[in-house]
């Protein structure tokens, strides 16, 4: 069979290591359409990260609107599905984007099987026409997938009836991120990290409000960009805590193992919003598969992601999460059974491997006679 991708997200090599590991399964041709950047709104602009990318092929295309999450879209991607003519077309977007609409569209007049994968979590009404891109998704498309439980509740209450997968976008590799040889360790001092967006709703403030509650020799490491950033700033200084933040710009992708193998414990603190909360939270799966123990704020998906690999708190109480971090920076078996249980739920659940063979059964599914 020959699948086609169309994702901004494998614009990074680390999660192309997904499509690496579905191009050597048996019986599969791959190609990934990707854009040459895409510019997060209120962070940074991310480039494609050029990698090997074995037994598959890559093809760049140009992106209108570039920026807009809901009504960016390829010129040119009707062009490459008439050239190729493959058996499904994997839409990496929601089904009420106009890349999605137009994307389905096309593989639609070649005759392709199409999927889509969905991370709204949040109920709402879409306006036209972002109402008639998911009308028409859902009556074109042969499966759908979703990053999240409410992603999937969501798309069968907008009227959904197929096949539907609850399915990661992308795992990690755990030859790729691995634990130090004292990973069971908590070191001091203790360093607890935060990398993505420095944004309101990623709850980075309850995180420096924690800081302060904490002994001194525990610190933080702070890993992004974005707008809040000078807020936050201003916030540890107001907190007491300025000489205990080391702030750093955004990694790139392949350099994230040693990013989290440089942390005691990562935090996602997220706070949910009237438009907004979590729908994965891909850096608790790296930072686990790296035997680090991990704490997040019960916001959206977190607490599935999380399971028994870490901690779990009342996103937006401060105490409750100050309280989480001591636990595992003051009890030393605590800690080593969190960051063995970590790297334990991540090759169950979340290797590249693992969701490569997943993709390939829907893949299957969607080619087998209805």
């Amino acid at each position: 069979m020959h699948v086609l991708i169309l994702s901004k997200a494998l614009l990074s090599s680390a999660y192309r290591r997904k499509t690496d590991a579905l191009a050597a399964l048996p019986g599969i041709r791959l190609t990934v359409a990707s854009p040459a950047f895409w510019q997060e709104p209120r962070a940074q602009r991310l480039e494609y990260e050029i990698s090997p990318t074995p037994n598959y092929q890559v093809e760049i295309l140009p992106m209108r609107f570039n920026g807009r999450h809901h009504v960016h879209y390829y010129p040119t991607f009707g062009t490459l599905v008439r050239r190729l003519h493959p058996d499904i077309v994997h839409v990496d977007e929601e089904s009420f984007n106009l890349a999605t609409f137009l994307a389905i569209r096309a593989a639609h007049h070649v005759g392709a099987r199409t999927c889509f994968y969905n991370y709204a979590n949040i109920e709402r009404a879409y306006p036209p026409p972002f109402r008639w891109f998911e009308r028409y998704a859902f009556m074109h498309a042969t499966h759908a997938m979703a990053c999240s439980h409410e992603a999937a509740t969501i798309i069968r209450n907008h009227g959904y009836h197929g096949p539907l997968s609850i399915i990661a976008q992308t795992g990690v590799d755990p030859m790729y991120f691995v634990p130090r040889p004292d990973a069971h360790i908590a070191r001091q001092p203790f360093t607890v990290g935060y990398v993505g967006r420095l944004v309101p709703e990623k709850g980075i403030e309850d995180l420096i409000s924690a800081l302060a509650i904490l002994p001194p020799h525990i610190r933080l490491r702070i890993i992004g960009t974005g707008t809040h950033a000078e807020a936050l700033q201003i916030h540890a200084a107001h907190t007491g805590v300025t000489t205990r933040i080391e702030w750093h710009a955004p990694v790139a992708s392949h350099t994230m193992p040693l990013v989290m193998q440089g942390l005691d414990v990562l935090v996602l603190p997220s706070r949910t919003t009237a438009n907004w909360k979590e729908q994965f939270g891909r850096v608790l799966v790296e930072a686990m598969a790296c035997g680090v123990p991990v704490v997040g704020s019960d916001s959206g998906e977190i607490p599935h992601v999380i399971g028994d690999g870490g901690i779990v708190y009342a996103e937006g109480d401060r105490l409750a999460l100050a309280h989480s971090i001591i636990q595992l920076s003051a009890q030393p078996p605590i800690y080593a059974e969190y960051s063995q249980k970590a790297r334990q739920r991540v090759q169950q659940h979340y290797t590249q491997q693992a969701l490569a063979r997943q993709y390939l059964q829907i893949y299957q599914q969607m080619l087998t006679p209805m």
